[in-house]
């Protein structure tokens, strides 16, 4: 498990580094935009570069943001449950979290699958959206792995990070 482990956060550091790539993009097609829009010229697609960006910054930064445990966590209901039952609310957690993203990873495949076969691209540039959709599919599946490794982990009474 270990093992697998290491591969999960691994992946997850790289996509995360696709995602610091993608904001760095967003960032620079932004300022063109402004600073063309300054001389009375647009940028053409800048919306569609910026929206799709804006995907992969979200889908790719997920399983690197959970490892880190950097979500925003409201433990209003957490404080309620006595202590000796924080960890089965934890579990519960994870595996509804497991559960969530494995469906949509499935979702976001097929739904790629299928604007791959219907040819689908953005509206002024023309760039296909499936494989935007697939690598939001990827990185869902990637942290429904990571949170089932760690309801395997809180089942066998391991300590979380």
């Amino acid at each position: 498990m270990k093992k697998i482990e290491f591969y999960i956060e691994r992946s997850a550091d790289a996509c995360n580094a696709v995602a610091a790539v993608a904001v760095v993009a967003m960032t620079f097609v932004i300022m063109c935009d402004v600073v063309m829009r300054f001389f009375r010229i647009a940028l053409p697609g800048a919306y569609d570069m910026v929206s799709l960006l804006g995907a992969v910054v979200a889908a790719f930064a997920l399983t690197s943001t959970s490892i880190q445990r950097g979500h925003i966590a409201v433990d209003f209901v957490h404080a309620k449950v006595p202590q000796r039952y924080r960890p089965l609310l934890d579990m519960f957690n994870e595996l509804a979290g497991s559960v969530f993203f494995a469906l949509l990873a499935w979702q976001c495949l097929a739904y790629a699958a299928a604007l791959k076969t219907a040819g689908e691209v953005s509206l002024t540039i023309k760039i296909p959206i499936h494989p935007f959709v697939t690598g939001i599919g990827l990185n869902c599946a990637l942290l429904s792995v990571y949170l089932l490794l760690q309801l395997a982990r809180a089942a066998r009474g391991g300590l979380r990070r």
